[in-house]
């Protein structure tokens, strides 16, 4: 609950609280009992205020036994007070002064979250009420208000945890938000530097091809293949590179060999680290093995972050192709 809420709420009750003790003490006939009728007085304003404030700005929750000691409470004060006047004087407003009380301590359990002692209170107060007054006399003397404003504080209290979770949902949903947007952000920022890296690259040597309408010698030739590559791949799988990635796969391709990346989320949910770890295996599993066609996949898996083929023939998709390299690298680090 809001500290200033709770501050206010606070304020009321032990307010209220004390006006109720004062209709008590302010009797214009003398009670046959007055002691029974302090007793009542003082024993409601130690466990209601306890009720109020113990533990209340640490926990919105009542401690177990505070609700527990309220309820007997609750039982003590209607016969204490009863017991303290004359058959006569029992409708008097100082007589009934508990009603109110009684109504004031179950909403304080309500609202600290005693749902099931606020309603045994308010229980315990409409059978004593009736029993010393009469049910329709303690109806006219405050008990419909004691009821009502008990289950006024319940539903507010229960809209109010609603209002809460969902504003709590809504802050967690917004803040997930705001992560995956800045996320996207330096995401598309790095593609479109690596872009921007490939067209450097590429851009002289494409430049030329045009001047030259394609009349490219042989080195002019390995070297717009290289850059087309390198174009295609980081468009195409820019997530999967990085400086060793990108040297063994130019490497590959001043070999003869071709290579295809497809990046299609597999690393999406990889912390850094670990991406780093799969981009180096990537680069020591080209570097390390011989093929003539090359596909670095990285899809989503729950369980693989890359797969690495590396065929024998260079042409087609053919079946006949021999397997010369099969690897996996997971996205998590391996269990030994």
């Amino acid at each position: 609950m809001n500290r200033t809420v709770r501050s206010v709420a606070t304020s009321l009750a032990v307010g209220f609280a004390m006006y109720f003790a004062a209709r008590g003490v302010w009797w214009i006939e003398q009670p046959t009992g007055p002691l029974l009728m302090v007793a009542a007085i003082g024993l409601y304003l130690v466990v209601v205020n306890a009720a109020i404030l113990w533990d209340s700005a640490t926990s919105v929750r009542m401690p177990l036994w505070v609700a527990l000691v309220t309820l007997v409470s609750s039982v003590l004060i209607p016969i204490l007070v009863t017991l303290s006047l004359d058959p006569l004087t029992l409708t008097a407003p100082f007589a009934t002064w508990y009603i109110g009380a009684l109504g004031l301590m179950g909403i304080v359990c309500i609202v600290r979250r005693r749902f099931v002692i606020g309603w045994l209170v308010v229980l315990i107060l409409v059978v004593a009420s009736s029993a010393f007054l009469g049910f329709f006399v303690a109806l006219s003397l405050g008990l419909v208000g004691s009821f009502m404003w008990v289950a006024v504080a319940h539903l507010l209290v229960m809209f109010w945890d609603r209002a809460v979770r969902d504003t709590e949902r809504l802050a967690g949903i917004q803040q997930a938000v705001s992560a995956w947007h800045a996320t996207q952000q330096v995401r598309q920022k790095e593609r479109r530097l690596r872009t921007q890296f490939a067209l450097a690259v590429a851009g002289p040597v494409l430049s030329r091809a045009v001047a030259s309408r394609g009349a490219l010698d042989a080195e002019e030739r390995l070297q717009a293949r290289l850059a087309e590559g390198r174009l295609r791949d980081e468009l195409r799988g820019a997530d999967l590179l990085n400086d060793a990635v990108r040297d063994a796969i130019e490497d590959a391709r001043r070999r003869g060999a071709v290579v295809t990346v497809f990046d299609e989320g597999g690393l999406a949910d990889v912390d850094e680290m670990r991406r780093a770890v799969i981009r180096d295996e990537l680069a020591r599993v080209l570097r390390e093995a011989d093929a003539e066609r090359w596909i670095i996949r990285a899809a989503r898996d729950p369980v693989t972050a890359v797969t690495v083929v590396g065929r024998a023939g260079a042409g087609g998709q053919s079946d006949d192709d021999a397997v010369d390299v099969f690897h996996e690298i997971p996205r998590e680090v391996p269990e030994h």
